[in-house]
């Protein structure tokens, strides 16, 4: 299956990263080879940030650290 481009016709996730409160939530997605889109869960209408897969990587690794 092709990932697309249009992120108003995909399936958004919510980041094993974000706290269980309801509070801080990121949302990625994850159809897309190469990079990784991230939005805020609470105001997606405020668009959305795309990263390098690596980039994300090394974001996550230092959080998991």
């Amino acid at each position: 299956m092709q990932g697309t481009r249009d992120a108003s016709i995909t399936t958004w996730r919510k980041s094993t990263y974000s706290n269980g409160d309801q509070g801080d939530c990121v949302e990625v997605r994850d159809d897309l080879p190469g990079v990784v889109p991230i939005r805020d869960s609470k105001d997606p209408s405020i668009g959305y940030l795309t990263i390098g897969a690596a980039s994300w990587t090394a974001l996550t690794d230092a959080l998991r650290d």
